[in-house]
């Protein structure tokens, strides 16, 4: 039976009211703010309830009151090429039922596309198939589990930084030859790409991570990471809205990272996990989580969830677990200051999933989306 969480919006011409002692301006405040775990046994109340719950009316008053909340979206990538995508629900009461596995999208997954959120929307830009870059831009819309194309990039890429800022989408490198579209900003209201002017020096660089911290997008890559400010841009000449990444910052980025609270979370080689802030210009390590978690050394992912750090990778295999299955393990860590500055971490709750693909395959994206 489909989870009605995940069908398409339908609404009738006509419904009868949602709660008969109530008009329904006040049943749909009511009903936005019960979490959305719930709304599979509330949308078997009726028909009516059944499509206001799919309204997008709904998830824009949920915001509106401050009851959306955190989902999870995880990309697996199979041994050969195939490509898996999951909705993880921490309100689900099991760890088997809180992965829920999402329809694909209308193209195959490239490798190495980007992926970058804005509400309740994934956009999965570009990527390789086969070798080739790709300028397609897929968008899932995570209320209704439901996938469309969106309008192409202007230039083919592949391995790009990409970031949401104040409602726009950056993508940037990746580009191969390189050209003037090197950097492109996606104006989500109007879905229109247009170029970002960036010097000549630049463009040969390769992107291996990226993130948004103070409306900033950050970039490492190969002969040195840089910052495309669009504020900046706004009031200068737009080529010198790039620069450099700091130089601490630069030397201790790995690739993978998160932002939570204005700091910037990745592990090290040694797979200690460290967060930098971009104040004291200094990397930091995160005491106090070290005996509940595995090392990280490779294959790691990191998202804000919820303002938790969130770490997803493969799970050891337990003796219960087919050995041929893959475990997918997370964790979320609160992280507090400490007297002196330091960050002190403390592991809120870890679960581990077995899916039915195979051991081997690897996460290729983890990005948190809310509504």
């Amino acid at each position: 039976m489909a989870d009605p969480l995940l069908m398409s919006p339908a609404l009738p011409p006509q419904m009868p009211r949602l709660i008969p002692a109530l008009p329904d301006d006040l049943a749909i405040l009511c009903i936005a703010r019960v979490p959305q775990y719930y709304h599979p046994c509330l949308a078997a109340v009726s028909r009516s309830w059944r499509s206001a719950l799919r309204s997008p009316l709904l998830f824009a008053i949920r915001l509106e009151v401050d009851a959306a909340q955190p989902f999870l979206l995880i990309n697996v990538r199979t041994p050969t090429d195939q490509s898996r995508w999951y909705l993880l629900d921490r309100l689900r009461q099991s760890p088997a039922a809180s992965l829920l596995p999402l329809r694909s999208p209308p193209l195959p997954t490239a490798l190495g596309s980007a992926v970058v959120a804005l509400g309740p929307t994934l956009f999965l830009l570009g990527g390789s198939i086969h070798g080739i870059p790709s300028s397609a831009v897929q968008i899932f819309d995570a209320r209704f589990n439901r996938w469309r194309l969106g309008p192409p990039m202007s230039s083919a890429r592949e391995f790009a930084a990409a970031g949401a800022i104040c409602g726009r989408i950056y993508a940037v490198g990746g580009c191969l030859p390189v050209n003037d579209y090197w950097a492109e900003e996606f104006e989500s209201d109007t879905e229109r790409w247009r170029r970002v002017p960036s010097p000549p020096e630049i463009r040969e660089k390769w992107m291996h991570g990226n993130a948004v911290i103070n409306g900033k997008l950050l970039a490492v890559a190969d002969r040195g990471g840089l910052i495309y400010d669009p504020a900046a841009a706004m009031d200068v000449e737009q080529e010198k809205a790039w620069g450099p990444l700091p130089t601490a910052l630069d030397l201790g980025w790995r690739g993978r990272a998160a932002v939570v609270g204005g700091v910037l979370y990745s592990y090290d080689f040694l797979g200690k996990i460290k967060g930098y802030d971009l104040a004291y210009d200094d990397w930091m390590p995160v005491d106090g989580v070290d005996k509940e978690l595995p090392k990280f050394l490779h294959g790691a992912t990191l998202a804000n969830f919820g303002d938790l750090l969130c770490l997803v990778w493969e799970g050891r295999q337990s003796g219960r677990v087919r050995s041929k299955e893959m475990e997918i393990a997370c964790a979320g860590i609160r992280i507090s200051r400490t007297r002196t500055g330091g960050l002190q971490g403390s592991v809120e709750w870890s679960e581990s999933v077995v899916l039915a693909i195979p051991k081997g395959s690897s996460i290729a994206h983890c990005i948190s989306l809310e509504f």
